[in-house]
């Protein structure tokens, strides 16, 4: 699959070593392009996938084959890849993930030198480039060594610290059970923990790559993370994906309490310090920037505090385009997305975490009577296998079903109504349809998906 999101495949079949120095070509090719750097720098980092090393020396190739100066970081999450594009001063980045997708797939996610992946016309660029083996290789005179570089989590602690209130966080004791599901985040994530005085019961922190259950951090995917945290007594759970830019927590009575409410919270919290952090309020007109497929919660919370939302296609690259339009001191998606831009334009489960801690610490609560004060809704997800045909009818099909509703056609398609939602789009990630809805309860999301379906004769 090519898209905004880079390349992913299957292991073996569609993703091989060839496939993957080709596509490293034509990044570095782009990268070159939007350099004025003859041998611009490159920073790649993977997450713990046991093909990650063998994907990653293939694409390594070819960035070094047509003139990068490349910097191996190692297992990192994507986020700490991001944040080392700018550390490190380089002209892109590249995470070897395939974040949430089974242990049978593997990626190529591409960043530019602000950390944030292409928006759709760069995208398309690079896989044009792909496509057409169009890549610019060097004589062997103008090849630059691969370098590899051991500081990435430790750079991208630090980032976060000054950010939070050390202090109130060891002050307040907390103990949390984290399920960092083998992936890359294990690491780095203990060292914050650390650096914060949590207390913290880890569940497979190890990178190893193997998967100890479906990586996607869903409800039915983290019931052993659920019961450790009850066993525990932990103030919290969180569970982080594969690549680590996704969140879910656990209340400390054990309840999931999912991956939306990971954002509104965050949003919450950040709002309720005062923009980039100060704590003195003057957040009104403030906007905050979320996708079209993120709970109308984050809605109710910035109306809390005189701020708004402003919605933008799927993408974590649109989310960051409307974040520096908006100078919005945090944002991200209702798939447990956190973004904070002194730390990174990108989705950070690191960044997260600790504002998840810092509230508990600030306001003295259980994470249960926190959730409370949100507005509560029912969302539900569902899929459809890809079908160009159906695609191709996405659009009027809905539109016309739809007419007498607000309509969004930013990306597939939206329907809003005063208190529910539901939207279709095809996925940057996967071979499927997603069709997400939400309203005041289950019962109603349901039926907007199964009208959404009926409309599209599936």
């Amino acid at each position: 699959m090519l898209s905004v999101s880079g390349l992913r495949g299957l292991i073996g079949q569609s993703l091989t070593p060839p496939v993957a120095a080709r596509f490293g070509a034509a990044f570095g090719s782009w990268v070159k392009t939007q350099s004025k750097n003859a041998a611009p720098r490159v920073v790649v980092g993977r997450d713990s996938r046991p093909s990650g090393q063998m994907i990653e020396l293939a694409a390594c190739a070819g960035l070094v084959s047509v003139g990068c100066e490349v910097i191996a970081i190692g297992i990192a999450t994507t986020p700490t890849t991001a944040v080392m594009v700018d550390h490190l001063k380089a002209a892109g980045g590249m995470v070897i993930t395939a974040s949430h997708n089974p242990i049978i797939w593997n990626g190529l996610k591409c960043l530019r030198h602000d950390g944030v992946a292409p928006p759709p016309a760069e995208a398309n660029e690079i896989i044009r480039r792909f496509k057409e083996d169009d890549a610019s290789h060097v004589e062997v005179e103008a090849l630059k060594a691969m370098h590899r570089d051991e500081s990435s989590s430790r750079v991208h602690v630090d980032r976060i610290l000054p950010l939070i209130d050390v202090v109130a966080i060891r002050k307040a004791k907390l103990r949390c059970v984290l399920d960092s599901v083998h992936g890359a985040g294990g690491p780095a994530t203990a060292r914050l923990l650390r650096e914060l005085g949590v207390e913290c019961v880890h569940l497979y922190g190890e990178p190893t790559g193997f998967f100890p259950h479906t990586p996607e951090p869903t409800r039915e995917n983290l019931t052993e993370l659920a019961e450790a945290v009850a066993r525990h007594k932990a103030h919290v759970g969180f569970a982080q994906d594969p690549d680590s830019d996704r969140l879910a927590m656990v209340d400390e009575r054990g309840t999931y309490i999912g991956e939306e409410y990971t954002l509104a919270l965050c949003v919450m919290h950040v709002l309720g310090k005062g923009t980039e952090g100060r704590r003195d309020g003057g957040t009104k007109g403030t906007k905050v920037a979320a996708n079209l497929s993120t709970s109308r919660m984050i809605d109710d919370v910035a109306a809390m505090f005189g701020a708004s939302v402003v919605r933008t296609p799927v993408g974590e690259a649109n989310v960051a385009a409307a974040m520096k339009k908006h100078a919005s001191p945090v944002g991200g998606e209702g798939n447990g997305g956190i973004i904070i831009p002194p730390v990174t334009y990108v989705r950070d489960s690191l960044t997260g975490i600790a504002l998840a801690l810092e509230m508990l610490a600030d306001r003295g609560k259980p994470l249960s009577a926190i959730v409370d004060e949100i507005p509560r809704y029912a969302i539900v997800k569902d899929k459809l296998p890809f079908d160009p045909v159906v695609q191709e009818r996405l659009v009027p099909s809905l539109k016309s079903a739809f007419s007498q509703q607000k309509i969004d056609l930013q990306d597939g398609v939206r329907i809003d109504w005063p208190d529910r939602w539901v939207h279709a789009r095809p996925s940057n990630t996967e071979p499927i349809m997603r069709i997400i809805a939400e309203a005041p309860k289950e019962s109603d999301a349901k039926e907007l998906i199964a009208k959404v379906r009926a409309a599209l004769g599936v």
